[in-house]
């Protein structure tokens, strides 16, 4: 294509925002007609740079980045169509080689050493491009809603956030921050640079994700590289790609309850086009996630979806890699039991999805703020799983207390938990157990702990069969096991 076609495709371009770009008079307000259309072409547009004939990268790769170690790690861009590529790495002084093809894409797979740098990339065409101080070690996605994008001067900020922030020198932790934007298709890359962790850059990062890759940097001894893409107030729906919802007409139906909010926006896969699709298939370790409370208006379909969207994020990277999460926290939410429905959901959600993990915070919330400052505790329980469960470097428990099955015995009903070793409560009676019969009302239980289960009574129940535990939105239940992590809420009952 030369320069001539380029610039009448130009032309026409502009030619073609300026006609979308019409506004309507709404009492004082104007609204934006084909938004996302324009954001789109701009995404676009700025990803290629307009460099005739030059090869490009997308934005992820930029100079501070981690690279995946002791891995295949894929890397990409555009030029020229059939335009010899060369990429040079600095840590083996090997070039290696592709052409673009038709689309003027080219790809080509890297293998990593052992964690180090830094290294320089650098890439050739008629131009070239060099990558500078980059580092080999350990990648982490960090996605979620408010509570995975709050940072240390997010509101009120966090727990000790001054001191947090004056000490964040950490030049071996890497930081990535895709910037909110929303598409209606998928998108091929997004604005955004890798920066080094100092207090300037951490104080408006992720909080939750800097404490955990401060956690595995510390234990590991290895760079650490964090992809932040949290977006405050969005439900699982708009993270999860649109060919979930044409292949589950349940998911479908129960994605049109959730609706535009004043924080974010609300249509299915809007970030998944724009924030997770641009980045794939940038190798990464695993993802840490923190998110539900949005999906309080459709609980009940929250492990299903929850499920797929990680099969899907799977399936878009071609490998099942670790994916831990944070259980929600009690909150007085206005509509009754909405948080608990989601927490439950999230805990049935373990035994669906294969190498993942779940953090419970019961003990760390703040029931009048759904934003709980103590981030420190919330990123190190995430690191704690993935040091045991992923990288072998923990031994002990990292799991609080998760019910197993509940067996009648006459007049009382034994419960047996998952990750219940030195079970005890925190105070004289174990709070927040009901039981029930077949058919009959829930009454408080009397609970005792008897080794790793604990056997439930009641006066008012002569034969239960059912339980439910901390089944109330604000509940904060005592149950704790020997690591002094909370047990999370619970029902025998089918969902």
């Amino acid at each position: 294509m030369g320069t001539k076609d380029i610039e009448i495709i130009l032309e026409n371009i502009i030619i073609w925002v300026r006609s979308k770009w019409v506004y309507l008079e709404t009492g004082m307000q104007k609204l934006t007609i084909m938004k996302t259309q324009i954001t789109v072409l701009l995404i676009f547009l700025s990803s290629v740079h307009f460099a005739w004939g030059e090869v490009v990268l997308p934005t992820i790769f930029s100079d501070h980045m981690v690279l995946q170690r002791n891995a295949e790690v894929t890397f990409w861009g555009w030029g020229e169509r059939h335009e010899q590529v060369t990429v040079i790495t600095g840590w083996d002084n090997k070039a290696y080689q592709t052409k673009t093809g038709k689309d003027a894409k080219w790809q080509l797979m890297l293998p990593t050493p052992e964690a180090g740098g830094p290294y320089e990339i650098r890439v050739k065409a008629e131009n070239e491009i060099v990558l500078r101080d980059i580092l080999i070690g350990e990648v982490w996605l960090c996605s979620g809603q408010s509570n995975m994008e709050w940072s240390a001067t997010t509101g009120a900020g966090i727990d000790n956030g001054e001191a947090e922030i004056k000490n964040a020198d950490h030049p071996n932790i890497r930081l990535l921050t895709i910037p909110k934007r929303t598409s209606h298709f998928p998108q091929e890359t997004v604005p955004g640079n890798w920066e080094v962790c100092t207090p300037d850059t951490m104080k408006d990062f992720s909080a939750v994700a800097y404490f955990f890759a401060r956690k595995l940097q510390e234990a590991l001894d290895v760079p650490v590289g964090l992809i932040d893409n949290a977006w405050g107030g969005t439900p699982a729906e708009v993270w999860t790609p649109q060919s979930v919802f044409e292949d589950n007409r349940d998911l479908k139906v129960a994605a049109e309850a959730v609706k535009d909010n004043k924080w974010s926006p609300g249509y299915p896969s809007a970030l998944y086009n724009a924030m997770v699709h641009p980045i794939v298939p940038f190798k990464i370790a695993g993802t840490i996630w923190y998110q539900g409370e949005s999906n309080s208006a459709n609980p009940s379909t929250y492990a299903q979806l929850f499920t797929h969207m990680v099969t899907s994020w799977r399936d878009a990277w071609g490998y099942d890699f670790p994916f831990y999460y944070v259980q929600i926290a009690p909150f007085g939410y206005e509509t009754e039991k909405v948080g608990v429905l989601v927490r439950d959901q999230q805990r049935r959600a373990l035994e669906l999805i294969p190498n993942s993990g779940m953090a419970m915070t019961s003990d760390i919330a703040t029931i009048d703020d759904i934003h709980p400052p103590n981030k420190q505790d919330v990123g190190a329980r995430l690191a704690n799983i993935a040091l045991k469960e992923h990288y072998k470097k923990l031994e002990g428990t990292v799991h609080g207390p998760l019910f197993r099955k509940a067996t009648p015995k006459g007049k009382k009903l034994e419960i047996g938990f998952d990750h219940a070793e030195g079970l005890f409560s925190k105070g004289k009676k174990i709070t927040h157990f009901e039981i029930a019969g077949d058919d009959g009302p829930y009454y408080p239980a009397k609970a005792v702990i008897k080794a790793d289960k604990v056997i439930l009574s009641s006066k008012d129940v002569k034969t239960p069969t059912r339980v439910r535990f901390a089944w109330t939105n604000v509940a904060e239940p005592n149950l704790f096991n020997a690591a002094g992590l909370p047990a999370s809420s619970f029902t025998n009952e089918d969902p």
